[in-house]
């Protein structure tokens, strides 16, 4: 069933549902010329300017485009209130395969698309894009960060956003175990692309014990071929079954954590770098009922916004690792706001970055 403008209708529902949706603008983009088909999702700019990347990628529908943009600009206006951060969250989607639908002409496209937006906006990278593309893009549109240290930006941003896991991580093994050294703890990594590859040497560095898998070989073999102690399995299935695991790092696309990957998971922890991970409401339930602590993604995964956000006042790394260094204090405070409200630490998350926007927006 469609809408009068043609829309699904269920994805209008979810836009205007202050529970799920409550965002506050949405842009459909296309410029016939260069094939670019993009949504723009503004969810809040309550703290500030809404800031969020640009994930390139071919969703099956453009309904699932919309779907994905809406929880995606939700999740980074979460992400920036907890990482402190004077922004609202937005985020945009391309739809089309990155490897072939990206040109020159697209990203130019889409930048004057984000540049109609008059800075309500800043764009950075994301699954599918990478510093290049921004620097493309910024040709056209003052709001882009992720920049090269060429022309102005902070560069790659998965640095820090591993960074951030990883101090994630320490604080979950801390709380959990009464001490953050990781040395020697089993931890699985689906996905060692642009974050978790970096994540891996952090892991190696303390002498942890790390499996990785990957559905591109080529990821997986780089990893390997770098690190010899490291080990793989063949898929996500096998890894999340591993005997053993202390601690289980969803690194590549959402919905990691669903009624089938829980029951089976056999990792205490869960700390990964993926946005979105919890498929629906109620896993982050079903998972303390296992006895497995969550780290929600959009607070350890903050590093990389972190980044991107301070490109804006003039880069300076090691003020942005300091910050990013932060997120082991603020995953240790949800976890005891999780345990003192009797709730999921997920649910905790969103308590306390509810009402840092909520402040902000009375403070108006």
């Amino acid at each position: 069933m469609t809408d009068v403008t043609g829309a699904p209708a269920d994805v209008l529902h979810t836009l205007f549902q202050s529970d799920q949706g409550g965002h506050e603008q949405v842009v459909l983009c296309q410029d016939r010329a260069s094939g670019l088909k993009a949504v723009i999702v503004l969810h809040s700019t309550a703290l500030g300017p809404a800031l969020g990347g640009t994930r390139f990628y071919p969703y099956a529908t453009e309904a699932e485009a919309v779907a994905d943009a809406l929880n995606l600009a939700r999740g980074m206006s979460y992400k920036n209130a907890m990482a402190g951060l004077d922004h609202g969250g937005g985020k945009a989607v391309i739809i089309g395969d990155p490897e072939r639908d990206k040109t020159e002409e697209l990203l130019l496209a889409y930048g004057r698309m984000v540049a109609s937006l008059g800075g309500r906006y800043v764009t950075a990278c994301d699954v599918g894009t990478y510093v290049a593309d921004m620097d493309v893009v910024a040709r056209e549109c003052r709001w882009t960060t992720g920049r090269s240290p060429e022309n102005g930006g902070a560069g790659d941003s998965s640095v820090l956003t591993a960074f951030g896991v990883y101090q994630g991580m320490r604080a979950s093994a801390q709380h959990l175990w009464g001490d953050p050294v990781l040395r020697g703890r089993k931890v699985g990594i689906a996905g060692v692309g642009k974050v978790g590859h970096h994540l891996v040497r952090h892991l190696l560095d303390e002498g942890a014990e790390v499996v990785i898998t990957d559905v591109r070989e080529e990821a997986v073999r780089r990893v390997l071929d770098q690190h010899s102690e490291v080990t793989a399995v063949a898929d996500t299935e096998a890894l999340i079954r591993l005997e053993g695991l202390d601690i289980y790092a969803p690194c590549a696309l959402g919905g990691a954590l669903n009624d089938r990957s829980v029951p089976v998971l056999t990792a205490t922890v869960v700390c990964g770098a993926a946005n979105n991970q919890l498929a629906h409401p109620g896993v982050e339930k079903d998972l303390a009922d296992r006895g497995i602590l969550y780290a929600p993604d959009y607070v350890v995964n903050a590093g990389g916004v972190i980044q991107v956000a301070d490109e804006l006042h003039g880069f300076d790394f090691d003020r942005c690792k300091a910050k990013a260094a932060k997120i082991f204090d603020t995953t240790l405070a949800i976890f005891a706001r999780a345990k003192a409200d009797g709730i999921p630490p997920a649910a905790a998350a969103d308590r306390i970055a509810e009402q840092r926007m909520a402040e902000a927006r009375a403070a108006r």
